[in-house]
């Protein structure tokens, strides 16, 4: 079984371009609760629904000074036409390499329609001040921003 990060690990650092070829490092986020979530694909069901979501508890994630960061491998041109087209109002950082993803350990085997795979592991982490507040590994997309949310709440 691969090695996850979990609360109290130091959060990997990264740099990344955002739909708008804009570098986003996280040591550039200050004193933020940053909510970092890794999904395999723009554009397919259930990583449209987990990007409407959070973008719908914008706001709310705001009130408690969080900032929301959706990693996938896509370009950043495919970044910005998923924006455009869902109407999202959260940052989407393009991992074409899998390079961040690899040390979240949001890459790597899963399964997919019964087969082993590698890919992206859905995942989320909760992180402050570059430590892991809370991870959470292999989540449905669906109901999922709201439980990020709620455990933001009772940090």
């Amino acid at each position: 079984m691969e090695s996850k990060l979990k609360k109290g690990d130091v959060a990997p650092d990264f740099s990344l371009p955002n739909e708008d070829n804009v570098e986003i490092s996280l040591r550039d986020l200050g004193e933020k609760t940053i909510i970092l979530y890794f999904y395999p694909k723009d554009n397919t069901s259930g990583c449209t629904t987990e990007a409407q979501e959070f973008s719908a508890l914008k706001a709310e994630f705001e009130r408690l000074d969080c900032v929301i960061i959706g990693i996938s491998p896509d370009k950043t041109s495919t970044h910005k036409k998923f924006i455009e087209s869902k109407n999202l109002n959260i940052i989407l950082l393009s991992d074409e390499k899998r390079a961040v993803a690899s040390k979240y350990h949001a890459f790597g085997k899963k399964m997919m329609y019964g087969k082993e795979v590698q890919g992206i592991i859905r995942s989320t982490f909760i992180i402050k001040n570059g430590k892991i507040l809370e991870s959470f590994y292999n989540v449905r997309a669906k109901g999922h921003a709201q439980k990020v949310l709620e455990c933001v709440e009772k940090l």
